[in-house]
């Protein structure tokens, strides 16, 4: 039986921010979560700020309805957010807009200061950015509220390709200290998925993110912003397969735990043992076709399984009652 390509689950397509000249185009899987996850009870702020303008001349009018609207930090994060994810559309061409080359340090300040004012500006009067105008509104308008908080680089794994290839600055996402504790946001990746054009899919998954579940998608450029008491190395994020099941951590692969398969350390099938999930059914595919598995042996504690072995394929994903749960490079 034929299914849809491949293609069709990939969300977002990100270009990177400058690095050594050239800009990366990776992918992002679409992760399907309700908007109530790790969410409290913000029905009032979310209504609140749906009757909000679509656009802002700046962000300290934007700021002085959420500073009227709005009393605690909680809150008024969360209307940042949800105005943010509400009313930015991705848009790669925004990349194009700004020039940011520089020849000494000093110029980088200058150019790096005026640069986000104006990516900031565009970002609220045209309703279109990349990962550096989510993360940088996000940024300002924290602070205009007194909120502690600040920018994030680093590394995304968000496809195939992404998996076992050396560390790369090219996306960007906040830290936000709420009430004395620091919480992760990516407002991008919560705004909605970019597939040759932007469709807008508000979540609240990238909203506090628990940064187990974070560091899945996510390494910063310095570790401690990732706030795991675990130590995890850029290689060792890099070796990790796709992991897109939302309840998933990197821990309860026991195997395969490395994303890429080679093919001469298989005979004929592959052998996977996954802890703390328990799907009703479970799927393979090796390009276009998805194929079920039949045996299944269920554990207390989780599950274990064979896919066949497909000589000359070169990525395989597997499917949890329907939906991308693990994918893998085969070499």
């Amino acid at each position: 039986m034929k299914f849809l390509p491949l293609q069709f689950f990939l969300g977002f397509f990100k270009k990177s921010p400058l690095e050594g000249g050239k800009r990366v185009f990776p992918f992002l899987f679409i992760i399907l979560i309700g908007t109530k996850i790790f969410a409290q009870d913000y029905e009032r702020a979310d209504a609140i700020i749906s009757m909000y303008p679509n656009t802002f001349e700046n962000p300290e009018k934007l700021s002085k309805f959420i500073a009227r609207d709005f009393a605690s930090e909680k809150d008024k994060v969360r209307a940042i957010y949800t105005w943010i994810i509400q009313n930015i559309a991705y848009d790669p061409d925004e990349y194009k807009r700004f020039d940011y080359t520089f020849t000494n340090y000093r110029e980088r300040n200058e150019k790096d200061e005026k640069l986000r004012a104006k990516i900031i500006q565009r970002t609220l009067q045209n309703g279109v950015a990349v990962c550096e105008g989510y993360a940088m509104l996000f940024e300002k308008l924290c602070e205009l509220q007194g909120i502690k908080n600040y920018l994030v680089r680093g590394d995304i794994k968000s496809n195939f390709p992404d998996i076992g290839r050396p560390f790369k600055r090219i996306h960007m996402w906040n830290v936000a200290t709420i009430d004395g504790k620091s919480y992760l946001f990516d407002a991008t990746w919560g705004a909605g998925k970019y597939n040759g054009k932007f469709i807008a899919e508000p979540s609240y998954f990238y909203f506090e993110t628990p940064p187990e579940l974070f560091i899945k998608t996510h390494y910063p450029d310095m570790f401690e912003d990732a706030f795991l008491d675990e130590k995890l190395s850029k290689s060792q994020f890099s070796e990790l397969p796709l992991i897109i099941e939302k309840n998933l951590l990197p821990k309860d692969i026991e195997f395969p735990t490395k994303g890429v398969l080679f093919e001469d350390e298989y005979f004929d099938a592959i052998l996977f043992s996954v802890k703390n999930t328990n799907p009703e059914k479970i799927a393979y595919s090796y390009g276009t076709e998805i194929i079920s598995v039949e045996e299944i042996e269920r554990e207390t504690n989780g599950i274990k399984f064979n896919v066949p072995l497909t000589i000359g394929a070169k990525t395989l994903l597997v499917y949890f009652d329907g939906k991308p749960a693990l994918g893998y490079r085969i070499n």
